[in-house]
This record gives C-alpha cells, structure tokens and sequence, in this order.
C-alpha cells in the first residue's frame, strides 16, 4: 500500500532520512518495520512562523520500491554512422539538445568556442586574480556555459515549456545529488558541476557523438537559404542538414556573423542593473528572524520584485553564501554575475537587481539596427569599465550611500577577488535606471526590514540578465524563418534565461528536427 502525506519537521529532522520513517510511523499508526521506503515528493521551508521544513511523501507500507521506479542510468543508444547534426554551443541547451538527438537517432557534433570543463578554470582562475582574460574561455565560454559557474541553481517558472523532472533526473544520472529532484528551489553548486558536464560529455561520446573544443564558428555555410555546414576559425568544415545554435547570451560575434550573412536578427528587451552583496548574517537574521540560522538551516535567500513608474525591478540570479565573479568577455568592458558551491557556506549573499529596459531606453542607438539594444548594453559595460581604472576591478559603492547619492569613502570587505573601487554608479548607470533602482532599494527594505543597509554593497554592472538580441524561428518549426535547417535555441538566441529553460529549449529544438 502507498500513501502520501506532508509531514513538517525541524530544520535537524529535514535533512535526515532515517528520521522520518519516526515522524511517519507516529502519523500513520504504522509499525516502522511496516514501512519499507519513504520517497520524498516536495522539501520547503515555511519560515512563516516557527521555523519548519515541510516535507511530502510518498510512504510504501507492506511493498518495497518496484525496480521499475528506482532512479538508475540508462546508457543512450549508439548513434554511429547516423545523421549527423551540428550543435554550436555546449551550455545546457546545446547539451540537452545533444542528448535528445542521440535519443531520437541522430548523431550530434557539438563545435565548442571555449575548452573543456577542467581546463577552463585554468582561465577562470587568472581571471579571479585580476590578470589576464580569455576571450573564449571564462566565466560564460566554455564548456558548460555560463551556467557552469553560476550556482547551479535550477529553479524555473517554465514548467508549461517541457518536462523539468527529465532535466533534474539527467543532472541526476550523472551525478547530481538526488535532493534535487524533491527541493522547492533546487541548486548542485558550481563545486560540483564540473564533473557533472563531464560526465553527460562522456554520455554523448560513449553513444557516438563527437566533441569539438577550442572551435569557435565564423560562418554558415548556406546554398539557396539552405543550411549545409559550418567553418570554424581554423578553416575546418563541417557538414550537416541541420545545425543548432545554442551559444549563449555574451556570444555577440555570433551575431555579427549572421548579421553579415544576410541572416535576419530581431533587437529584444532586457534588464541590466547592479550586483548588490550583503553579509549572509544579515541575510539570514531578516529571513530567518534570529541572530544565529544554526547548524540545521541553510544560507537564506530572498526574491524581490516591485513596480517603480512602470518598469518591473526585481532580484536576479539570487546567491546565498556565494561570491561575485567577473563575467566580462571582452577587455574593454566590467560584467559581474554571483556563483555558490553546493555548501553555499561563503560568508556573503549575493543578487543581480536588475530594471526592464524597453525600447525608448536604446533610443539614442536606433542607428545600430537590430544592434541597438546590445549597443546600449555595451555602453554602460564600458563606462564601468574606464570608471574602474581599465582593469578587472568593479566599480562599487555602499548600498545607502548610492540611495542618498553620497560618494562612499570606504568600502565593506566583498567576495569580488579582483578587488573594488570606489565609484559613483551614477555615473556608469542613466538617470532612469539610478531612480528606479534608489526607490526600489527604499521598497525592498519595507519587504526585509534591514536589507537597505551601509553593510551592502552595489558593484557594476549586472548586464547580461538576458540576450539583447533575439534570432527569430518560426513558432512550429522552431527553425529560422530565412534559413531551412537552422535552428535558433537557448539564451543567445533570446528564448530561455537559466540553466532549465535553457535545458528545455534544447530538447524541444532537438525534438523538433526532421
């Protein structure tokens, strides 16, 4: 017999397993001996009152968990000799993308700008100590994507888009930790994905499909608005009827190659804002209403969102216990994005704020084309960059101080490792973007009484939330209107923000291919 229930525990009791077949056995009036499994459906914390963790689940009593049931790896089926496909992009929708084909026949060629996994944080290291960049593999190339280092953080609202439990179970079969499969706002940790990437790599060779790293595509190759194949920038050609474009938001050359190809390009909305850090102490006490979460609750987190004269500001990429990183992928320009290990156990919390830019905000770059919202995001990325002395270095001012718009003659200590300078981000930021941020800030503290505080802290700028571009594919198809056989997909191509919708997109588009 199976039942399900929500049982609440304490923060000790959520985390043990071997508890609550106790809890469920004092609910159920069932001998322990009776229950032979428990599934966890559901894990959230009610912080409404006192501190609880509610915990649904589904109880097997008197029958063990069919074999059928259990989670286990099924290997892909091998696709040697089978129609090739070319996927440009190894982030999550490129690989998604790639594991969905090899299901459905096909064989993959993924083509990677950036190296693989491991040997990226090489890079990613030289980068955190201020010295040098690659332009192809940082904090947003490589293989992986961008979401390799951000967290991990897997929550979505796209659940009407696909089916997130296949994602979370894959993330699982190649080593994910099954918590994720039951937590309200599920993350791995960037400590741990690395091998996780590896390991779906490993999934996608082992069946047959090929890897290609360091190749980063600078043509389409197109005969009568038909896709054949792809150059890369050493010369290598490669040939398929089919090619998915998965490369993510910062891929700005990728636009420029289709835009010279004749390739029809859309300008889109996005946000763009600051990173704000605060101590996780703080966090945690307005959260969790008492000076010490303890050893039981994790780091707190929060999402904020309001409404100052039309435009939407809200919380983005939220990072409990995390760090600031440089996501610059370029030399003349200062991005930040925030990342956490699985433990989240950094002494800091960390989240983009970021305010809805709309068309009348790019206005003075309309001359750009389809450029011109990118044109403008590349202008405040520049402004942040020469307002941090032309170095890794972000420009940062304490959070009350930006509010009351005083100069901020010192700075709080902050997990950014390059190091901060002192900047009015007035400067870097419009006069529009200023106030809607400065009373947003006021109306977030009224949500988290504390939270607008001297003790945070706002570095710049927070700008790649989204893809200021969008390529365009027919809603049916999701094959580019223009060309027959390419298929836009993912970040970069403006139809997903996250590691799961970006998952999901990759497979519909793979799903998609005839």
């Amino acid at each position: 017999m199976r039942k399900e229930l929500e049982i609440k525990l304490n923060p000790a009791e959520a985390y043990d397993p071997a508890r609550w077949k106790h809890v469920v056995s004092g609910i159920l009036g069932v001998p322990q001996g009776r229950i032979y499994h428990i599934r966890p459906l559901r894990r959230s914390i009610d912080a409404r009152g006192k501190i609880v963790f509610r915990l649904k689940v589904e109880v097997f009593i008197g029958e063990h968990l069919p074999e059928s049931e259990k989670l286990r790896y099924t290997p892909l089926p091998s696709v040697i000799g089978k129609i090739p496909v070319i996927v440009i992009g190894a982030g999550p929708a490129g690989l998604f993308a790639a594991l969905t084909l090899i299901k459905r026949g096909f064989r993959p060629i993924i083509l990677e700008r950036g190296k693989e996994v491991k040997a990226r944080k090489y890079d990613i290291t030289e980068l955190n100590r201020g010295n040098t960049l690659n332009i192809d593999s940082n904090y947003c190339f490589g293989e992986g994507g961008a979401g390799t280092y951000s967290d991990g953080k897997l929550y979505t609202r796209s659940t009407k888009r696909g089916n997130v439990a296949d994602i979370l179970r894959t993330f699982v079969e190649h080593g994910a930790s099954p918590e994720i499969l039951y937590d309200t706002h599920p993350h791995i940790g960037t400590d741990k994905l690395p091998n996780i990437i590896a390991g779906m790599r490993r999934s996608i060779l082992d069946a047959g499909g090929e890897f290609y790293f360091n190749r980063r595509v600078t043509q389409l190759i197109i005969k009568s608005n038909k896709i054949k194949g792809v150059e890369d920038h050493l010369g290598n050609r490669y040939a398929a009827s089919n090619v998915i474009l998965a490369t993510g938001h910062s891929a700005r050359d990728v636009y420029t190659m289709l835009h010279n190809q004749g390739i029809m390009l859309q300008v889109k909305p996005f946000a763009l804002g600051v990173r704000i850090e605060h101590p996780q102490q703080l966090i945690d006490s307005i959260q969790y209403r008492m000076p010490d979460r303890g050893p039981y609750l994790p780091a707190a987190a929060y999402n904020l969102v309001t409404q100052v004269d039309g435009r939407g500001v809200f919380s983005f990429c939220m990072c409990p216990g995390g760090t600031i990183v440089p996501a610059v992928t370029d030399t003349n320009e200062m991005v930040v994005n925030g990342m956490s290990n699985s433990r989240r156990n950094s002494p800091f919390a960390n989240s983009g704020i970021a305010v809805a830019i709309e068309p009348a905000d790019w206005a003075d770059f309309n001359s750009h084309g389809e450029f011109a919202a990118l044109a403008f995001q590349q202008s405040i990325e520049q402004k942040a960059w020469l307002m941090a002395g032309k170095s890794f270095k972000a420009p940062a001012q304490r959070m009350a101080d930006f509010v009351d718009q005083k100069h901020s003659t010192t700075l709080p200590d902050c997990s950014y490792n390059p190091g901060l300078v002192s900047a009015d981000l007035s400067e870097i930021l419009p006069p529009f973007l200023t106030n809607r941020l400065q009373k947003a800030f006021a109306d977030f503290d009224k949500k988290m009484k504390g939270y607008l505080t001297n003790e945070a802290v706002l570095t710049g700028v927070e700008s790649r939330t989204s893809s200021p571009v969008r390529i365009p594919r027919d809603e049916l198809t999701l094959m580019h209107p223009q060309i027959s056989g390419l298929y836009p997909c993912g970040e970069g191509a403006g139809y997903s923000g996250g590691i799961v919708s970006s998952a999901i997109d990759g497979v519909a588009v793979a799903a998609a291919i005839r």
